[in-house]
């Protein structure tokens, strides 16, 4: 009997947003090592580009688009082949105290956090364009259940897409489309520096870390690609805490 590897992405096509960087740029070159063709999105054309020059030689391709830019979505969308998965990883952090919400910074974080990956997944399945047994990723974060100070809009829209993948795996279900979050603890990506701290002060609470350090985008793209992989065929509705036993 043929024995394949239960890990390998060879033969799939994978989607993932936010590609230009961290841990985007993680998954979609980890993904390409594993044997995927993987079509990656993104902000910032260069950035993008940077990205392919670091994955597996293959026939990747690449989408310049803003998730908030809700009116490309449909066309972008219509331009994808069938896919087997998908890992929504594009987001921002922003640290602003609750005193200090205004109407306009909510929509700025919401729009990006949690509206696009909705409304983007919502036009990927009107348009008929997973697979049956396609896997579905939302990078979220700890900070959906775990608050600190100045967080709580970032901690609002992280606990949101939690919330709607719950629902979502539910309803995709009956096609064997499994939907599951990956929710990290601090990793090492350039989105750490929007809070303010400084590198010392980062390395100090680091030390903090039961594994004395933070994650970096390789620790997250090694639990995607098993999420996107035949190996977690069974696993679906899963928030997994990836955190280096951080609580």
């Amino acid at each position: 009997m043929d024995w394949q590897n239960p890990f390998s992405l060879e033969g799939k096509t994978i989607f993932v947003t936010g590609a230009s960087s961290g841990i985007g740029r993680g998954i979609a070159v980890s993904c390409s090592m594993m044997g995927a063709h993987v079509i990656i999105a993104g902000r910032q054309e260069k950035k993008l580009e940077e990205t392919l020059s670091q994955m597996q030689e293959g026939a990747h391709q690449l989408r310049v688009f803003s998730l908030d830019d809700f009116n490309c979505l449909s066309a972008m969308v219509s331009s994808l082949p069938k896919l087997d998965g998908v890992v929504h990883c594009a987001g921002i952090g922003d640290r602003i105290l609750c005193k200090d919400i205004s109407e306009k910074s909510i929509d700025i974080m919401m729009n990006t956090n949690f509206k696009g990956p909705v409304l983007l997944q919502s036009e990927l399945l009107k348009q008929k364009k997973l697979q049956k047994s396609a896997s579905v990723i939302f990078i979220a974060s700890i900070a959906g259940e775990s608050p600190s100070i100045g967080n709580a809009l970032y901690s609002a829209s992280k606990s949101s897409i939690i919330g709607y993948a719950n629902c979502l795996q539910l309803e995709l279900a009956p096609r064997k489309i499994r939907v599951n979050c990956i929710s990290p603890a601090m990793v090492w990506t350039d989105l750490i520096y929007t809070g303010g701290l400084t590198k010392d002060e980062l390395k100090a609470d680091e030390e903090k870390y039961p594994l004395k350090r933070y994650g970096t985008p390789a620790d997250i793209a090694n639990l995607a690609v098993y999420l996107l992989s035949d190996a977690s065929a069974w696993m679906t509705g899963s928030n997994i805490k990836i955190t280096g036993g951080r609580n």
